[in-house]
């Protein structure tokens, strides 16, 4: 299972997402912001290029370049990134992207709890979450083995991926060329159906807005079998409330 996909910014200019869709990608990755909360760091297509994939039909996620030094800078760039994606929905992960030299000489500790802080805190408000990093930092830079529950969108720039690390999407190039794009875009591929999984479960914005009301009475269902329902329901991230109603 492979989707074709891209990763933009405003780096990549006021993109015509028309031609990009007729072009065959699947899917985008959108940048929605850098650093600490700054209006300065908001990515000024952000909003335009979510809207114009909405309208199309093309499924997109979002990701968040890291300048953080710590957790405590990790939350605050949390908090930022949560204002960006308020209200909108999501067919793909929601990524921390941790690469910039700026954070060289930090700790492979420190940058995987920035991580983790960051990552786990997407999902504890029923986002799902992935990290960015390429080959190096995967090895070097970050304790692997703490990430395993988190899924992976490894750089490698090649035409063959390791396939002894598990990933859930692959940025293989950097030099893609994609009509309705100037210049060159970095071209990903996705190994999972994330919109099947993601709106399954009513993550990243899905399902969070509607009600479910089930009335065993009502329904022919006794105790036992609207309990089990309402179990169900609460699996899939929905709101259930238990009612009596009084005569």
């Amino acid at each position: 299972m492979e989707f074709k996909g891209i990763d933009v910014s405003k780096h990549n200019g006021r993109i015509d997402w028309e031609k990009v869709k007729k072009s065959g990608v699947e899917f985008a990755i959108l940048r929605a912001g850098f650093g600490r909360e700054n209006p300065r760091q908001v990515d000024v297509q952000f909003e335009r290029n979510y809207s114009e994939c909405r309208m199309l039909g093309i499924p997109v996620g979002a990701y968040h370049y890291s300048y953080a030094k710590n957790p405590d800078g990790a939350q605050k760039e949390l908090d930022f990134f949560l204002k960006l994606i308020d209200g909108k929905q999501f067919d793909y992960p929601l990524c921390f992207d941790i690469e910039d030299e700026s954070l060289n000489g930090i700790s492979e500790k420190v940058l995987t709890d920035n991580v983790l802080t960051f990552c786990k805190g997407l999902e504890e408000r029923g986002y799902y979450a992935a990290v960015y990093c390429n080959m190096d930092w995967l090895k070097n830079r970050l304790e692997h083995d703490r990430l395993k529950d988190i899924d992976l969108w490894l750089a490698y720039w090649s035409n063959a991926r390791s396939e002894n690390i598990k990933v859930g999407m692959w940025q293989y190039s950097e030099k893609g060329q994609i009509d309705g794009i100037s210049g060159d875009v970095d071209l990903d591929i996705a190994y999972k159906n994330y919109p099947e999984i993601i709106r399954s479960k009513g993550m990243n914005n899905f399902g969070k807005n509607h009600k479910y009301v089930v009335a065993a009475e009502k329904s022919g269902m006794d105790l036992a079998e609207a309990e089990a329902l309402s179990s169900r329901l609460r699996d899939l991230n929905m709101s259930v409330s238990k009612r009596e109603d009084r005569q």
